[in-house]
């Protein structure tokens, strides 16, 4: 069913309305109700205001907008193209806009049951061992529903992204690497290990921001170990001030820089200061 007309947004609102069969009286009604039930009149939608903003050009408050996604059954992410909001774009200015801090990520879908390409069924003579191209490994592409994807835990997974000024683990992880976080190991673990990649990387939060790193903890106080190659220095914090979210066990990453030629920044900012 179309429902976006960014041109018209007050006639779509009403032809929605009529197709559903509901009168702006009973609109009113429902959203009384609602209303109500949120301890909140900003929920409220008059019969005067709703016929005002099927007539005008009139663009409702986010309360309001929530009340018509309830009452006409559509959800607010196919209300906002009436508006001219494209939800589609979020992403693309979401790359476009990339944070140089580090930080946690999540992955949420507005739209479960949105289907996406994926791959159905693997070319039985692939080896995971050698490095391929996944378009050759895949011998049938599919058509799913992103909710299917979900149970996968894709979208309960913890995801990490390494700032662009984050050279802390530089060149293990490089900035702009998105990493996946084993949450179940929150403690940091001892040993001898046979190289830099044996040794557990860690995703600790602080008050003020993130750190992806190495860690040693030396009594009451946690050591942040940077990659020897990055320059930085190592810096201690009281245990009281760090959660470890977990350790990384994944790296997605870039292996070209950002520009041809451009060589990793050594002026970067310091991990998060005690406060």
């Amino acid at each position: 069913m179309r429902i976006a007309d960014s041109s018209n947004p007050g006639n779509s609102l009403k032809e929605l309305r009529l197709r559903l069969g509901i009168t702006v009286r009973e609109v009113e009604d429902q959203s009384q109700r609602i209303a109500e039930a949120q301890a909140n009149p900003e929920f409220f939608v008059s019969n005067n205001w709703l016929t005002r903003l099927e007539n005008t050009n009139a663009v409702p408050s986010i309360h309001k907008l929530f009340s018509l996604s309830a009452i006409y059954r559509v959800r607010v992410a196919e209300l906002l193209p009436i508006f001219g909001i494209d939800t589609a774009r979020l992403q693309k200015y979401e790359v476009e806009n990339a944070t140089v801090h580090t930080q946690l990520l999540t992955l949420d879908e507005v739209h479960p049951e949105r289907r996406v390409n994926f791959p159905v069924r693997f070319d039985a003579g692939f080896r995971v061992e050698e490095t391929n191209l996944l378009s050759r490994m895949v011998q049938i592409w599919g058509e799913i529903p992103i909710s299917l994807i979900q149970n996968l835990d894709i979208q309960k997974g913890l995801y990490g992204y390494i700032g662009l000024h984050d050279y802390t683990m530089y060149p293990l992880l490089r900035p702009g690497s998105f990493v996946f976080i084993d949450d179940s190991v929150r403690e940091v673990l001892h040993g001898e290990w046979k190289n830099e990649l044996d040794r557990p990387i860690y995703f600790i939060e602080f008050r003020n921001g993130y750190a992806c790193c190495w860690c040693e903890k030396k009594g009451s106080d946690l050591l942040l170990i940077p990659h020897p190659l990055s320059t930085r220095p190592h810096q201690i914090y009281p245990l009281s001030e760090a959660d470890i979210i977990g350790r990384v066990t994944a790296i997605a990453t870039r292996i070209v820089g950002p520009g041809p030629g451009d060589p990793p920044s050594r002026t970067v900012p310091q991990l998060p200061k005690r406060r």
